[in-house]
């Protein structure tokens, strides 16, 4: 008989046990500090990156979020420029204290918000009614608005008038 030839499996080398002698961190997970103030060819020397005098030069300087050294900082000076505007302006319909005379006549001596959004006074959406003083009112009206000029605000009180004040709601803009 022949002996027979088996290839022998190369044996694999045992995982190395785990112990505090052997952990380590990973590769490339660990950077060299940066040691500030020893000599110019580190770049970091004399004034170890803070340059020289002023405000940031000192220990426990912080400077608030948008700081631009005193200038006028960008989210203060875009509203100011030329072509920008408002995300979500404020619409009102604005009624004048002339106007009031006719739309009593045509919807009764009581207008509201409700009232004029049911007879379609206006196609676009706003944030509430506004009155403003301009014209004669000659009737007594009750008008329920979100905002009134003084002025207009005595022409209603001396025309007899009532005022209800109301805060714009979500609805209101609906």
């Amino acid at each position: 008989m022949s002996p027979k030839t088996s290839k022998a499996q190369p044996e694999q080398p045992a995982a190395p046990s785990l112990t505090l002698e052997t952990l380590s961190p990973a590769p490339g997970s660990n950077k060299k500090r940066n040691r500030v103030g020893r000599g110019r060819s580190h770049g970091q020397g004399k004034t170890c990156g803070h340059g020289h005098n002023g405000e940031g030069q000192r220990a426990g300087q912080s400077a608030k979020r948008g700081f631009e050294g005193g200038q006028m900082p960008a989210y203060r000076r875009l509203p100011k420029l030329p072509g920008f505007s408002l995300p979500n302006p404020r619409v009102w319909l604005e009624l004048t204290t002339g106007e009031l005379n006719s739309l009593a006549e045509k919807f009764g001596a009581t207008l509201d918000y409700a009232t004029l959004v049911q007879y379609k006074r206006w196609t676009y959406k706003t944030d509430g009614v506004r009155l403003v003083d301009r014209g004669e009112l000659k009737v007594a009206v009750t008008l329920e608005a979100h905002y009134v000029t003084p002025g207009a605000e005595a022409k209603l009180k001396a025309a007899g008038g009532t005022l209800k004040l109301v805060a714009p709601t979500e609805e209101d803009a609906a």
